[in-house]
């Protein structure tokens, strides 16, 4: 009989030892995926910011329509200019 209380309490010792060295690995690898989530996070929010973010230089919204048509015309057909052949 005292061998059996002997077993049943080295096996609840060793369980409950089991037990609380789980639940602190599972703690401290949660603690660690939750700050690796949270720094995930914070870098979106930085990338997102940056892209939001006006680059430097200038920055046209609106050009006017009657200014696009006159750039295309000079693009497609360029400036003609008469001339005379001067023969000597």
């Amino acid at each position: 009989m005292g061998g059996l209380l002997k077993f049943v309490v080295i096996l609840l010792g060793v369980g409950w030892l089991l037990g609380q060295l789980i639940r602190y690995f599972l703690r401290t690898k949660l603690a660690k995926f939750a700050q690796q989530v949270s720094e995930m996070e914070r870098q979106q929010r930085r990338e997102q910011q940056e892209a939001s973010r006006p680059k430097e230089g200038v920055n046209v919204d609106y050009i006017p329509k009657t200014h696009q048509e006159k750039r295309k015309k000079d693009i497609e057909g360029g400036e003609y200019v008469d001339y005379e052949e001067v023969k000597e």
